[in-house]
């Protein structure tokens, strides 16, 4: 009997295995199916979901195709002490696109870290050289249109050396000088940043943060291990290749500006409107030794900021856009003026002040006729 049932006890168990091998066997293939239809239903999920949103900008109520820039404050003598902000709102003004200052306090940069930068459409677009760029294929105006290729290869290599070398060089005198460049433009931070902290503390500021950080540039540039004098002679050689390929013409390329027009003009003007009361070697070689580049600048500032004057006394950023009619106070029924209008309650104050004397006069009346009949 122990034999038998060993014998049996086997054969159940082999039994139970494979029922149970056979219910696992199920059971998994079950399990795998629903998952599968699950993983076929995610990417209908995924393609019905909406796009993802574009990258927001700063200036939310946008008008289509109208170019909002933004750039550092104004200054009384100087649109802009940025030659590359002075760049792009020249260059904006001369390919005669609409466009719009963003009054932002100098408080945004672009994702670059830079200014000027512009917005169109809800979209950014950083670094004046690839502003100029991307606008004039947008908007069909290129300032080097007439341009020949030998032609477009001087401009290249004549912009490359402003923005490069003489930059650099205007670059150090700042980082150099810097009181004398908040005396030179009289520029206001507290207006300019919108605060409430005195002029000096903020002088104070930026003297030792705009000198530190300037002179580390200008050394990492290589222009900053010169000395002073070898830095203003280069300064002078870059005036002098710019004075001899202008010649006698009034633009660099014929009786049009062109680009090289506008880079030369934004940063020349850094040093022709700098206050007389400033020393700066520059400017004065300039008036001296290269006059048909002061030319230059005035014929560039003639012809794209009519309205300099203006700039300057108000500090608008947008005084080339038309102002707003001046609103007049009307009256209830908006008949016109408040002052000239009369009041509608004087003229019916006279006419009871007569109802009340003809109701004096009648009981008066009425006694003189009893007296005369007694």
């Amino acid at each position: 009997m122990a034999t038998e049932v060993a014998k049996t006890v086997p054969e159940n168990t082999e039994k139970e295995k494979e029922l149970k091998e056979d219910a696992t066997v199920d059971n998994g293939q079950t399990k795998e199916e629903a998952p599968a239809e699950k993983t076929e239903e995610k990417p209908d999920e995924k393609k019905a979901e909406p796009p993802a949103p574009k990258p927001t900008v700063h200036k939310a109520n946008f008008e289509k195709d109208v170019v909002y820039l933004y750039q550092f404050s104004r200054t009384p003598l100087l649109p802009s002490t940025s030659p590359y902000c002075l760049k792009v709102e020249t260059w904006l003004r001369l390919a005669g696109i609409k466009y719009e200052n963003v009054p932002h306090m100098a408080k945004f940069r672009s994702k670059k870290g830079q200014l000027p930068f512009v917005e169109l459409n809800g979209e950014e677009i950083a670094d004046s050289t690839f502003i100029i760029k991307e606008l004039s294929e947008k908007y069909n105006k290129d300032l080097d249109a007439a341009l020949t290729p030998e032609q477009r290869m001087v401009a290249h290599a004549m912009i490359s050396m402003i923005e490069n070398h003489l930059s650099w060089v205007i670059l150090w005198w700042r980082a150099k000088y810097p009181d004398s460049v908040i005396k030179g433009y009289q520029v206001n931070l507290q207006s300019a940043l919108n605060t409430r902290l005195p002029n000096p503390i903020l002088n104070f500021c930026y003297k030792f943060t705009s000198g530190r950080k300037g002179m580390k540039k200008a050394k990492a540039h290589g222009i900053g291990v010169h000395s002073q004098d070898e830095i203003i002679e280069f300064g002078k050689n870059d005036l002098r290749v710019l004075s001899d390929y202008l010649s006698d013409r009034p633009f660099f390329f014929g009786d049009e500006p062109t680009l090289l027009d506008v880079v030369a003009f934004s940063n020349l003007a850094q040093l022709q409107f700098i206050d007389k009361d400033v020393a700066h070697p520059l400017r004065d070689a300039m008036n001296e030794s290269f006059p048909n580049l002061v030319g230059l600048v005035s014929r560039i500032k003639e012809r794209a900021f009519t309205d300099w004057d203006e700039i300057c006394a108000t500090l608008d950023l947008n005084a080339h856009l038309p102002k707003p009619a001046k609103e007049t106070k009307e009256t209830k029924e908006g008949t016109g003026p408040a002052e000239k209008q009369p009041l509608p309650e004087e003229p019916e104050k006279g006419k009871g002040d007569e109802k009340e004397k003809e109701v004096e006069k009648e009981p008066e009346e009425k006694k003189d006729k009893d007296e005369k009949e007694k």
